[in-house]
């Protein structure tokens, strides 16, 4: 489009201006909340398309969404122990007692599950949710607010369940890309058995230093030669999983143990059988999870990079935590994993699938004349009603058609439009 009169000033139709803050000032600091996290257009957009990218692997598997309260009784979330309480945001109930923020989803879909959903199982749940979790006062300002999308297969046991959690977490890795990746797989009951062993006192002490690989700590425990050995030895228990079960037949285990480790050499070979690439497994007896609701076996997923490692998600089985609701108290196994979105949006970062910058608009409808406008509207409407997603945006300031030009070629948009009372005449401004 040519210029016609370039002195010619569309009329604004709105007023950005705010009473209380220019472009320029950013808000109080007293408006912050500590631990909390905005999230800007850009990632959202990633975070959507992770989002998006997993929810179609849980579809075809068969897995169907479940939305539960945000809030919780605090009975509800530290059932059994089940969630440390002190790591939950508490807030008064009205009515009494104390409510909580979930700081995970699993106590609450276990509640709906068996007070809502009958006896009909197995059941195949997924989520998309934010969790919440109490900063220490030792790292005030520390996030609290988290983003979480996993799944609950609940009501059946036995190792195809395990072998169906663990392949559906591979798969979601792999269909979006992520660089790296590594399964960590672990047996909780296998553990226990193992620290028991050790003192009561110590128990705590020494759970800590395996969970975090503290070898120096555990060296200075007050422990017997013999305790240390097995304290070491479990440090140890780490790496291939051929090497590490070689390693756990030599040691002297009841008959319960004896069973777990056959399950475990079960399950590695029908992971190691379905995968179709070389499986980045890593067995590892140290690895201890933050919730003790877990019975069974427990595995993380990992992303190593140069910079840093990427914790991308967590999960295992649970097959006493659901009689903690059902009202007679009837049992129900479980597994499940939690994927976290924000370690994988930055795990994924340089993957030239993952969006790097919000979508450009298709369309900037400008009203040329006050008397344009109502027809301006009205395009913009018919722009918008194509079956296909349309971007368009109305021009609402002051501006020369120059002006107005070089602002939609700055934001990439395709076409302006621009509507007289005569008509409305098309300018391209090239491929997005």
């Amino acid at each position: 489009m040519i210029d016609r009169n370039p002195a010619v000033s569309v009329p604004a139709l709105s007023d950005n201006s705010h009473p209380r803050f220019s472009r320029a000032e950013a808000a109080p600091a007293n408006f912050y909340v500590p631990g909390a996290r905005d999230l800007l257009p850009l990632d959202v957009a990633q975070k959507r398309w992770v989002e998006t990218g997993i929810q179609a692997i849980f579809h075809r598997w068969g897995y169907h969404r479940i939305i539960t309260s945000t809030l919780e009784r605090l009975e509800t979330l530290t059932a059994g122990g089940a969630v440390d309480r002190e790591t939950v945001i508490q807030i008064p109930a009205a009515e009494g007692g104390t409510l909580g923020l979930r700081p995970e989803l699993t106590a609450s879909i276990a509640r709906a599950a068996v007070a809502r959903m009958g006896n009909l199982y197995p059941q195949r749940l997924y989520y998309n949710a934010n969790v919440f979790r109490r900063a220490d006062l030792e790292h005030h300002g520390r996030q609290q607010e988290f983003y979480q999308a996993g799944i609950e297969l609940l009501g059946i046991g036995g190792i195809l369940a395990d072998v169906e959690a663990i392949l559906l977490m591979m798969d979601c890795l792999t269909s979006l890309g992520v660089p790296n990746w590594q399964i960590i797989l672990g047996e909780a009951g296998l553990s226990r058995a193992l620290l028991a062993q050790f003192p009561s006192e110590l128990g705590t002490q020494i759970r800590r230093c395996l969970a975090h690989l503290d070898r120096v700590t555990l060296e200075q425990l007050p422990l017997t030669p013999q305790q240390q050995q097995l304290a070491l030895s479990l440090l140890d228990l780490r790496g291939n999983p051929a090497v590490v079960l070689a390693a756990l037949a030599q040691l002297e285990l009841d008959l319960e143990s004896q069973a777990t480790i056959a399950h475990l050499q079960i399950l590695v070979e029908l992971l190691t059988t379905t995968s179709q690439t070389p499986l980045p497994l890593i067995l590892d007896l140290s690895l201890i999870q933050t919730f003790d609701y877990y019975t069974g076996i427990v595995f993380e997923a990992v992303s190593i990079t140069e910079d840093r490692t990427y914790i991308l998600g967590k999960g295992g089985r649970y097959d006493r935590l659901l009689a903690l609701y059902h009202p007679q108290g009837q049992n129900f196994p479980g597994i499940g994993f939690a994927l976290n979105i924000e370690d994988l949006q930055q795990a994924l970062q340089t993957s030239p699938s993952m969006p790097h910058h919000t979508a450009k608009p298709d369309w900037l409808v400008v009203a040329m004349t006050p008397p344009a406008t109502a027809a301006a509207l009205i395009y913009g409407n018919k722009l918008r009603s194509t079956p296909e997603l349309v971007r368009v945006e109305m021009y609402l300031n002051d501006g020369t058609p120059a002006q107005i030009r070089q602002i939609a070629i700055e934001r990439g948009t395709s076409q302006i439009a621009w509507v007289s009372v005569d008509g409305v005449e098309v300018e391209k401004l090239g491929a997005k």
